[in-house]
């Protein structure tokens, strides 16, 4: 099976960590081509040196490249370069919109709506706020075939919530949420609007502007790129008012004892310290990777392996699968009374790498009523070579569990 023409043929030898690995882990990291790899080993090689800092001409080259990075990404986005934030990761940039706009905005009679599938990064940040300020936590539930109820959305936003925070892709069922109607909501109600973008941003195109949300979150590891960097965009106007989350050098304006210290305006001001200068260059080269892929190939390749990957394990007696049928990239699925850890231990036996787990969603493995589930997930350089691994695979747990 060809599951998109646009996909190239050779696309699995550009990503040297691979070999004969079945490797369906994208959701916890993405494998990284050698374009990105290349950058990477440049950065640190012949191009390195600090930026923001130097006057020599190499610091002023990779001052401009950083910068380039910052541009690069947001037009990846659909944003402006001034309003993006380098952070470590998606999870330092719901802190920091947690830690920085959260505590001049959210007080004791305000109210923060999440979900019943977010990421434990989209739960622990607002919960550390609301137990700071007195807020309300506020959770929608899902349905049954694990989306975010949009009804129950509707039906717990009111004009005590201030933020709706909720998860743009599930990192466990492959449900895409309808993010322009949860902003009409949540514009109507007076309140902002948080995305986490980890899983959407590496496979489908994204544009903040018309998905209507204030801050959008992502991760470089997941987008092919590098650990250690991700960023938040947020609309200019939040940005600017938002006050500094860390302090440190490249952050400041004026530093005195005598006349106090002022800060630089954002994104700077939310980037305290020598930043992952080399990692910048990486996430540059894996959006280019990305769209010269072309995010809608990516996103109808893997929606191909996905539906390919369901009709089958249909076919499995005492297989439970979670999630819609039209999941992304996300395949989460039980197999009887057999625990999730052994039929990965199994499979990693079989060359096919899966995450078993609660995948950092506990919240919804308890409304699902499971302690785990295993979790196929797909990228650009996934085949059906990969499906039938899985497959056959299965078969071995069937064969060794009865």
């Amino acid at each position: 099976m060809n599951a998109h023409a646009a996909i190239p043929t050779d696309l699995r030898a550009r990503f040297p960590g691979l070999g004969g690995w079945h490797y369906l882990d994208s959701a916890a990291t993405a494998q990284k081509p050698q374009a990105v790899i290349d950058a990477i080993a440049e950065g640190y090689g012949p191009r390195y040196a600090t930026v923001h800092r130097g006057v020599y001409d190499r610091s002023a080259a990779m001052t401009r490249a950083y910068e380039a990075a910052r541009s690069r990404l947001a037009t990846f986005l659909g944003g402006k370069a001034e309003e993006v934030v380098f952070t470590r990761g998606a999870t330092e940039a719901i802190n920091l919109v947690a830690a920085s706009w959260g505590r001049a905005n959210i007080g004791a009679d305000d109210a923060i709506l999440l979900s019943r599938l977010e990421h434990h990064s989209n739960i622990v940040p607002w919960q550390m706020l609301a137990l700071e300020t007195g807020a309300e936590i506020r959770v929608a539930d899902i349905t049954g075939d694990g989306r975010i109820d949009l009804d129950d959305v509707r039906a717990k936003l009111d004009g005590k919530v201030k933020l709706v925070a909720l998860s743009h892709l599930s990192n466990v069922t492959g449900a895409l949420l309808d993010a322009p109607e949860i902003a009409a909501m949540a514009q109507n109600a007076g309140a902002k609007f948080l995305l986490d973008g980890c899983q959407a941003a590496p496979r489908l195109p994204v544009d903040v502007a018309a998905l209507g949300c204030d801050f959008y979150v992502a991760s470089a590891h997941k987008m092919y790129g590098p650990t250690g960097i991700g960023a938040l965009w947020a609309k200019g106007e939040i940005l600017d008012a938002m006050p500094p989350y860390q302090g440190g050098g490249s952050m400041i304006d004026r530093v005195s004892f005598e006349k106090g210290t002022t800060y630089a305006p954002a994104p700077t001001r939310f980037e305290a310290g020598t930043p992952h200068i080399v990692g910048a260059l990486g996430l540059h080269a894996a959006c280019d990777w990305i769209d010269g892929i072309g995010r809608e190939a990516i996103a109808a390749h893997e929606n191909a392996l996905v539906a390919a990957t369901l009709e089958a394990l249909r076919g499995i007696n005492d297989l439970r699968l979670y999630g819609p049928a039209d999941a992304h990239g996300i395949v989460s699925f039980n197999m009887g009374d057999i625990h999730a850890h052994d039929v990965a231990t199994i499979l990693d036996d079989a060359g096919v790498a899966v995450r078993a787990g609660h995948h950092c969603c506990q919240p919804l493995m308890d409304r699902l009523g499971v302690p785990a589930t295993v979790r196929a997930s797909f990228a650009a350089h996934s085949d059906m070579g990969d499906v039938d691994a899985l497959l056959e695979g299965l078969q071995k747990v069937k064969r060794i569990f009865g």
